[in-house]
C-alpha cells in the first residue's frame, strides 16, 4: 500500500481514548502485549455472526458460519464429507444416508441465498456425476425467520429469486427459526429443532449432515471493550461525520449513525472510507495534536462504484457530512442468474433479472478487485468452472 507506515499482525484489545492508544496482543506470542499510539483511529472491526445464543449452534460440528475464508474451506470440506459418509457400505440405512446430504441453509438475506444457490448448483452439476446414487438422496432446505428472503430487495427480486430456489429443488421455509442443535458426536447426522414464528407454538426436528448458519451479526469483543458508546445491536454511534469520540472515527457493520444507521453492506463501507479519506487528507493532516477537530471541507460523496466513473460524481454537491448513495442491490443464482434490485436509485430505477443481472453482478464483483492479476485470473477460474466443473478433490 503506497505510503503505509507500519503493519502490524495483531489483535487490537482495548482503545484508551485519554491517552490515545491501542492496546494489542501479539498473534505469535500470544501472552505478549503492546500498545500502538495514534493521532487519529479508524475503527472498522466488521462484526461476527450472531447467533442469537441458540443452544447448540456454537458446539457442533457440523453448523458451520460463513464469515472468513478458512469457513468456505470447512464448508466444502463437510460437504464432500457427507457424501462420502453416505456412500459408505457401513451406513445400511437409506433414512440416515438421505439424512447425511441434507443441507441446511440458517438465514434469508443475499448470503444465504447465493450459497443456496451455489450449492444447488454444485449439486446438479457436480457431484451428481461422481455420486450418481446418493445424489438423488441430496435435499437442501433454506430456514428464513422472516416472512421472506432478501429483506430489503424489490418484491419483484423476492419473487423471482424463490421460484428460481424452488425450480432448483430448495425448499424455502420463512416464518421458522432454529431454536436448538443437537450434534452427533461420531460426527455424523445431526438434528434441527424449527420453531413457527407465525405466533403458533408448533416445533419440527429437522435432520441434517452439514448446516450453514449466516442469520445476523453481532459484535466483535474488540467492540464490546471499546467503551465508546454503542447502540441497542451493538454497533458504534457515530455522528454525521462517522465521529465516535475524540479523534476516533468508526465505520462499516460495527458503527451506525444515531439519527440514520445505515445496512450493513459493503457499499456503506467503501462510501464511508472513501469520504473519511478525503476528510483526512484535506482537513484533518494539518491538525496539530492539541487542536479542536473542526468540521471537515465539503466533499464531494463516492457515488460511483468504481474510479473510472468517478468523474460522475461531481453531479453531488459537496458538503461536510458524509452522504450515502443507493447504487442498487444484487444478488447472485449461480450461473447465468441473479437479481438486481435498482428502485432507489437516484432518479428512480427498475429491476434487473436472470442473465442481464448476472452480467451486472459478474462486472461488479470484477471492478471490485484490487489488482489487474485478479481481474484477469478470476474470469479464468469461472470459464474452467463452466467448461469443465467444479473440483472436488479434497485436500
Amino acid at each position: 500500500i503506497p505510503g503505509l507506515g507500519q503493519y502490524y499482525q495483531a489483535k487490537a484489545r482495548e482503545i484508551d481514548v485519554e491517552k490515545r492508544t491501542v492496546r494489542c496482543q501479539g498473534m505469535f506470542r500470544r501472552e505478549c502485549f503492546f500498545d500502538v499510539p495514534y493521532d487519529f483511529l479508524v475503527v472498522a472491526a466488521g462484526c461476527k455472526t450472531n447467533t442469537f445464543g441458540t443452544p447448540g449452534v456454537v458446539e457442533s460440528n457440523s453448523v458451520h458460519f460463513l464469515k472468513h475464508l478458512y469457513h468456505a474451506r470447512r464448508i466444502r470440506a463437510r460437504i464432500l464429507e457427507c457424501f462420502e459418509r453416505a456412500a459408505s457400505p457401513l451406513v445400511t440405512d437409506e433414512k440416515e444416508r438421505a439424512a447425511l446430504v441434507r443441507f441446511v441453509a440458517v438465514g434469508g438475506g443475499a448470503t444465504s441465498c447465493e450459497f443456496a444457490t451455489e450449492l444447488a448448483d454444485l449439486l446438479e452439476r457436480d457431484l451428481r456425476k461422481w455420486y450418481p446414487d446418493i445424489a438423488k438422496l441430496a435435499s437442501l432446505v433454506l430456514v428464513e425467520a422472516g416472512p421472506n428472503i432478501l429483506g430489503g430487495f424489490d418484491d419483484a427480486c423476492i419473487s423471482y429469486y424463490t421460484k428460481h430456489l424452488k425450480k432448483h429443488g430448495v425448499e424455502v421455509r420463512t416464518c421458522e427459526a432454529v431454536a436448538e442443535v443437537a450434534s452427533n458426536p461420531d460426527g455424523g447426522v445431526s438434528t434441527a429443532t424449527l420453531a413457527r414464528r407465525d405466533g403458533s407454538d408448533a416445533t419440527e426436528t429437522l435432520e441434517f449432515g452439514c448446516l450453514v448458519w449466516s442469520a445476523g451479526l453481532a459484535p466483535v469483543k474488540f467492540v464490546d471493550k471499546s467503551n465508546l458508546e454503542t447502540g441497542p445491536h451493538g454497533r458504534v454511534l457515530i455522528d454525521e461525520y462517522l465521529r465516535a469520540a475524540d479523534r476516533v472515527f468508526a465505520l462499516g457493520d460495527c458503527a451506525a449513525d444515531k439519527n440514520a444507521p445505515l445496512p450493513p453492506t459493503a457499499s456503506s463501507a467503501e462510501q464511508q472510507g472513501a469520504y473519511l479519506a478525503k476528510c483526512l487528507n484535506q482537513s484533518y493532516a494539518t491538525c496539530g495534536p492539541e487542536d479542536a477537530l473542526s468540521v471537515p471541507e465539503p466533499v464531494t460523496p463516492t457515488a460511483m462504484p468504481n474510479d473510472l466513473l468517478a468523474p460522475f460524481d461531481a453531479f453531488w454537491d459537496a458538503k461536510s457530512e458524509f452522504r450515502y448513495v443507493e447504487r442498487g442491490k444484487m444478488a447472485s443464482m449461480g450461473m447465468w442468474g441473479g437479481v438486481a434490485d435498482l428502485t432507489q436509485l437516484p432518479g428512480g430505477g427498475g429491476t434487473l433479472q436472470g442473465v442481464t443481472a448476472f452480467a451486472a453482478w459478474r462486472g461488479a464483483y470484477l471492478s471490485k478487485q484490487v489488482s489487474v492479476a485478479n481481474m484477469i485470473l478470476i474470469p479464468m477460474f469461472w470459464f474452467k468452472s463452466w467448461l469443465f466443473g467444479r473440483d472436488i478433490s479434497r485436500f
